[in-house]
Order: structure tokens, then C-alpha cells, then sequence
């Protein structure tokens, strides 16, 4: 008898279930009309979404058609997230602009070497890789604003087609970061070491994070990489230092 119960109970609680989805798909539903004359009206106030088209289904807007950048598909959907009664958007917009992987990933290496020139620059390392125009960001900086600002490099490089941000961002340390400038004085302190710090672009690049020190970048000469290991090596405070410096050997 108490099992014949707990059947009818399950039984009741999934046509319950059943009806509370149907009466919920049923509700947002009734607004997508509304919500489409909206996607259309926001997209059509920026030229860069000419070739995008907005549909709505049970309140979840398909955004289809094509961009130049990756950053205007990014955009596209925000301007329409926010749309009231608007469950989600799925993005299908493809970006038509196109490049060969190894041209883009030169091209974002080179503007990832100067990025943040003059600010923090030398305490950032971030690399990318490129497959099928999809890039992946890695490494680690100092803080967000780094961050964004390489993955901003990426989304705006005209043939990325989508971006994998890797990027790691360090801990807010107050200790960390008078390792960091401990540290840049005892390498660029060095003769033989400062003239790495003529090129905004080629720093020796100091990584920080709980007092553990990645040294990154490419030296001339196998003397060069020991003696900035050793120098940080020496800087009080420092836990360890892992040399990832590479040799140049054109």
C-alpha cells in the first residue's frame, strides 16, 4: 500500500513539475515579440551590427549574421542582455574578418610586449598562442587593469575569432610588490644586466606572487640568464626564484 503511495506521490510531483515549466516557458513567451522589437531597435543604433539579426524564442534571444571584430560580437550581446524580460542571449554571430594563425600571433605578441609600457609593464608576462583564429592568453600580471588590457588587445585584433583568457592575476600584496621592486633594482642594478632595460619591449620580466619569483624574457648570452637568477636570488624576502629566462641563439 505504501509503495502504491509513493508512486502516486512521484507521479504527482512530476506532472506538477511538468505543468510549472510549461506554465513558465508559456509566460516568457508572451514577451518575445516585444523583446525582439527591442534587440532590433538597439542593434540597428551602431553601424558596426548592420549584419546582425536578432531572434527570440521563450525569452532567449539568437543573435546570427557577422561582425569585423571579436569585441563588436562581445558587444552585441551585451547591448541586448539587458533587455527587460530577456532570459539570455546565445550568441551565433560569426566575426568575417580573417588572418593567418602565425600572422596573428606575431602581431599580438608585439603589442603584448609594449603593452603598459611606463605603468607595470615589466612586472607582466602574457603570451599568446593562436589555433584556427582562436587565441588563448596566458601568463600572469600584476593586476586586472593588465588583464583587461591584454585581453582588450586580443578582442579588438581584427581575424580573432574568440579568446580563451588564461591570464592569471596576481594576489593584492603589499609584500609582493616590494619584492617586485626589490627585485627590478638588484637586476637592472647589474652592468651587465641593465641593458635589458632599454627595450620596453624585451624587459627581463618579473613575476611575484606570495614571494616566489619567475624570472621571463630572453637574454644574449647563458651568463646573463645565471648572473639575474643569482642578483634575485639575493633579494630579501624572497622565498624562491624560478629562472625561465631563454638564451637567444640567433
Amino acid at each position: 500500500m505504501k509503495s502504491w503511495f509513493r508512486v502516486l506521490t512521484s507521479l504527482l510531483t512530476v506532472g506538477l513539475l511538468s505543468a510549472t515549466l510549461v506554465a513558465q516557458t508559456s509566460g516568457a513567451g508572451r514577451y518575445d515579440q516585444g523583446i525582439q522589437s527591442k534587440a532590433a531597435q538597439k542593434l540597428a543604433e551602431k553601424q558596426e551590427f548592420r549584419n546582425v539579426k536578432a531572434s527570440v524564442e521563450d525569452g532567449i534571444v539568437n543573435l546570427t549574421g557577422s561582425v569585423e571584430l571579436y569585441q563588436q560580437k562581445l558587444d552585441a550581446a551585451k547591448r541586448v542582455r539587458k533587455i527587460d524580460k530577456a532570459q539570455g542571449v546565445r550568441n551565433q554571430i560569426v566575426v568575417s574578418s580573417t588572418a593567418p594563425d602565425a600572422q596573428l600571433a606575431a602581431q599580438l605578441d608585439r603589442k603584448l610586449y609594449y603593452d603598459r609600457t611606463g605603468y607595470d609593464n615589466l612586472f607582466n608576462y602574457v603570451t599568446a598562442s593562436v589555433k584556427d583564429g582562436v587565441v588563448t592568453l596566458s601568463g600572469e600580471t600584476r593586476g586586472p587593469v593588465s588583464h583587461d588590457s591584454a585581453l582588450s588587445i586580443a578582442n579588438f585584433m581584427p581575424g580573432v575569432k574568440d579568446v580563451v583568457d588564461d591570464i592569471k592575476v596576481a594576489p593584492v600584496s603589499n609584500f609582493d610588490d616590494q619584492i617586485r621592486l626589490r627585485t627590478a633594482r638588484a637586476v637592472y642594478g647589474s652592468a651587465t644586466l641593465g641593458k635589458y632595460g632599454t627595450d620596453p619591449a624585451r624587459p627581463i620580466r618579473i613575476v611575484v606572487e606570495n614571494g616566489h619569483v619567475t624570472l621571463y624574457g630572453t637574454v644574449q648570452s647563458a651568463m646573463d640568464k645565471q648572473i639575474a637568477g643569482m642578483r634575485a636570488s639575493q633579494v630579501f624576502g624572497v622565498f624562491s626564484v624560478q629562472n625561465n629566462l631563454v638564451v637567444d641563439k640567433s
